[in-house]
């Protein structure tokens, strides 16, 4: 048993080398808005336009998007560990004094640097995860600001 949570760790300290942006993926269950924090978002296809994002199968979020069928991708900026800090809490309300737009079925975040809502094409097992393929519905992105970046255990900036 030891080993096996050994190599776990040390796999997770390994990858944890790959600096990544850190985005906050929403969707909705009936009337609630749903939304965690998330590293694991990719561009997939530009034809036809998807990403995929990584989601843990223990999640609630995982179920939420399976049965909404519509996720959005929302990218921080560097100003934005608040929200990824928030959305990553066991908070009973993570959208609390969250500025969202709900024009697309899922709420987006105002303060994103760029999002990217998505109806799932496709979900596939990925071990302890499932992977959301999703087609690009909508998307824009600010022109001004830099991203929130996650590396080693901890958030950051470019420079």
């Amino acid at each position: 048993m030891t080993d096996t949570l050994d190599t776990t760790l040390a796999f997770r300290a390994t990858m944890g080398r790959l600096a990544t942006g850190v985005s906050v993926i929403t969707t909705r269950t009936g009337s609630t808005p749903i939304g965690m924090t998330a590293s694991a978002v990719s561009a997939l296809s530009l034809d036809p336009l998807q990403l995929l994002v990584c989601v843990g199968n223990h999640l609630f979020t995982r179920t939420a998007i399976a049965e909404h069928g519509r996720f959005a991708v929302n990218v921080l900026g560097e100003e934005g560990e608040h929200l990824a800090r928030s959305f990553a809490a066991p908070v009973p309300d993570r959208f609390a004094g969250v500025d969202i737009d709900e024009d697309h079925g899922v709420p987006v975040l105002r303060d994103a640097i760029a999002t990217v809502v998505c109806d799932v094409s496709e979900a596939l097992p990925g071990g302890d995860h499932t992977i959301f393929v999703g087609d690009a519905r909508h998307f824009t992105h600010k022109t001004a600001g830099r991203p929130l970046v996650y590396f080693a255990g901890g958030f950051g900036c470019m420079r």
